[in-house]
């Protein structure tokens, strides 16, 4: 067992302000990154790593020698040095943590998803209003220089009225014991669809299917949809040959590609699209017109996606910074999950979305 190191602190400079203190509960598989980023980061401190796991607690100091460490969450909670706490522990524990943290006093930033069920979720934002803290949550990909480019160029009329969001994202592994694919991977894609659309879904549809684990679906297909035309489609598999991050979005004046695996140009806007038009005023001789015009490849902010967000979560916390990802979206997020879990429970039937 590795044992506690103090916090080292060093008076601020009279310019500077004082540094958020943040502590991160849950060293696993993202918790070294959201570590790394928060200690990086000239605003923040990371003041405490806390970890079930001794093993994980060595691997911690290894990284981060002069951060105190503990086992015992209850410690960061009650700890009055501290202004934060991140939570990346597995998601069926996100709940009691999380209010246990908010009634310590903390602000909370939630690693995806927010929780395991819509009353789970309504509970922590209930606390977050009710001890006057603020609940984030980390959908990093909202942060990422694409999924900004392409909300400006949504808000900005560019793509004209949105008629689909088609997204794939598929690999080999990781399987999860204890929740299925949806639960996994579709969460970054529903983040970026309701930031983008800045709607809610009314209707989902799910199926899927276990061919390794029989307990828990490896594959799924996710159809949702909204007030009017528009259709949203997600592709989530763990069992994959190669891996695949592509999203394609079609409006009435131009599409959008994102394709992450790309290593430069991961969004491609296209002056494309189709319309119906009628030769000689005979409806029967209606045809459609087709437009393929210039294909513009954007220069993107190549910031580290967690860097920047991990700057916006401070800068909430500290100055009022209004959020990108907060808790009111990850609700909504786990709304659109719960109803597709109903879903594919009863054969893929459609399920409407509560709110």
């Amino acid at each position: 067992m590795v044992s506690s190191f103090p916090i080292l602190r060093s008076e601020p400079a009279q310019a500077e302000r004082r540094r958020t203190r943040v502590a991160i509960v849950g060293y696993g598989y993202w918790g070294p990154n959201l570590a790394r980023n928060f200690a990086e980061n000239l605003e923040s401190e990371l003041a405490a790593i806390c970890d079930a796991s001794p093993a994980r607690l060595s691997v911690a100091h290894a990284a981060h020698p002069w951060t105190r460490l503990t086992a015992d969450a209850s410690e960061v909670f009650a700890d009055p040095a501290i202004d934060a706490v991140v939570i990346a522990t597995p998601p069926e524990t996100h709940r009691a943590l999380a209010i246990a943290a908010l009634e310590g006093g903390k602000h909370v930033l939630v690693e995806k998803p927010l929780a395991t069920s819509v009353a789970d979720a309504q509970e922590m934002l209930d606390a977050a209003e009710r001890c006057n803290r603020k609940l984030l949550v980390d959908h990093t990909f909202l942060f990422t220089g694409a999924v900004r480019r392409m909300k400006d160029y949504i808000d900005a009329g560019e793509l004209g009225d949105i008629y689909y969001f088609d997204s794939t994202r598929i690999n080999l592994g990781l399987f999860q014991s204890h929740t299925n694919v949806l639960w996994d991977l579709a969460p970054h894609d529903i983040s970026i669809l309701l930031h983008l659309i800045a709607a809610p879904v009314r209707r989902v549809a799910a199926v899927g299917a276990s061919h390794v684990n029989t307990t828990v679906e490896n594959i799924a297909y996710l159809t949702m949809q909204f007030d009017g035309p528009l259709l949203a489609h997600c592709h989530v598999n763990w069992l994959a040959p190669v891996k695949i991050r592509k999203t394609i979005i079609g409006g009435s004046r131009k599409m959008l590609v994102f394709d992450d695996m790309e290593p430069s140009e991961k969004v491609k806007l296209y002056d494309s699209g189709a319309h119906l038009c009628a030769k000689d005023e005979d409806v029967y001789r209606s045809l459609v017109e087709y437009r393929t015009g210039d294909v513009l490849v954007p220069r993107l902010d190549k910031t580290e996606a967690l860097a920047a967000e991990c700057q916006n979560v401070v800068r909430c916390f500290r100055d009022d910074e209004p959020p990108l990802s907060d808790g009111a979206l990850g609700l909504e997020v786990v709304r659109v999950l719960e109803a597709a879990e109903r879903s594919l429970r009863s054969g893929g039937m459609p399920v409407e979305v509560l709110h």
